[in-house]
């Protein structure tokens, strides 16, 4: 039998880590995110260590998301909602827990596809992409990443992911290995994005035996591959440094985007899911409002007012 009073902060979130890359296989992303609202959580109910885990009652729950509703948007709401869930249910199954603690979480008020996509329009995201200078360290290296991001949709983690061995020049596709919904992708390779990888391939990319295509530049980890937040990072900077009025500064604005021109372009919804890894056409469905053409087929009239 456990002692509860061995507990710390750290090997409770350490277990639930390790519990949900063995029961659900979640990337090493969605891992970190889930455990630091645990720890969140734990150490605002239980203060320091040693800890005691089946002291946690629905109101620590109640009194944590009514705090964090306080700063964050309502689809960061829910993803602390879905890792708490999680995170409780793993206590039930470690026995800290009844039902008490996942029936507590209040329900996040939030109406799907209420917004339209959050993306950059034609004429900023020229400006991005101008605002590289090949001749800095890692100018031509950020360029390739935005290019990837901006025109095939990717996500960070599967730019970080990306090979050489990935690379069909011959026949013009990229291949993505692994996707968030668990199956590969082929993809074909847009010349501006060819031409991109080229100039890095080439020019600045530091001599390693790294198969990954991006890497550090500086520093220790020079030749070492990128993570995923370095990713997130480069992308980050470059909406900054253009100085564009973008709806938010993040790599998923830029994944919006290519979701957006290929709307646009007249590419269907299954085939713009096909390109970004949806699981289910439900994820792709906000891009349906950018097709007003469509839209204005199918609105309703106006009725008229009778006196």
């Amino acid at each position: 039998m456990t002692v509860h009073g061995s507990w710390t902060v750290d090997r409770l979130v350490d277990a639930y880590t390790h519990h949900q890359r063995r029961t659900r296989g979640l990337r090493p992303h969605t891992l970190r995110k889930r455990a630091w609202f645990a720890r969140k959580l734990v150490r605002a109910a239980l203060g320091a260590d040693p800890i005691d885990p089946s002291r946690l009652t629905p109101a620590d729950v109640v009194a944590f998301i009514t705090s964090l509703s306080h700063r964050r948007r309502p689809t960061s709401m829910i993803d602390a909602r879905s890792a708490l869930r999680s995170f409780f249910r793993f206590l039930r199954v470690e026995g800290f827990c009844g039902d008490a603690l996942e029936a507590a979480l209040p329900t996040v008020a939030h109406w799907r596809l209420a917004m339209l996509p959050r993306s950059l329009t034609e004429q900023q995201l020229e400006q991005v992409l101008a605002s590289f200078d090949p001749s800095t360290p890692c100018g031509q290296r950020d360029q390739a990443i935005v290019q990837c991001l901006a025109t095939l949709g990717l996500r960070p983690g599967e730019v970080a992911d990306l090979c050489l061995d990935d690379i069909d020049w011959r026949v013009g596709t990229l291949q993505i290995r692994t996707r968030k919904n668990r199956r590969g992708a082929v993809l074909p390779l847009p010349r501006g994005v060819g031409q991109a990888l080229v100039a890095y391939l080439s020019g600045e990319r530091p001599a390693t035996d790294e198969r990954r295509v991006f890497v550090e530049h500086l520093g220790d980890r020079r030749g070492k591959p990128l993570s995923s937040p370095a990713v997130s990072r480069i992308a980050t900077l470059a909406v900054r440094r253009a100085g564009v009025d973008a709806p938010h500064a993040s790599a998923y604005v830029f994944r919006h985007t290519a979701a957006s021109r290929m709307v646009r372009a007249g590419a269907s919804l299954k085939e713009v899911a096909d390109v970004l890894g949806h699981r289910s056409l439900d994820s792709t469905t906000i891009y349906a409002k950018l097709d007003l053409p469509r839209l204005r087929e199918v609105a309703l009239p106006w009725p008229e007012v009778l006196r």
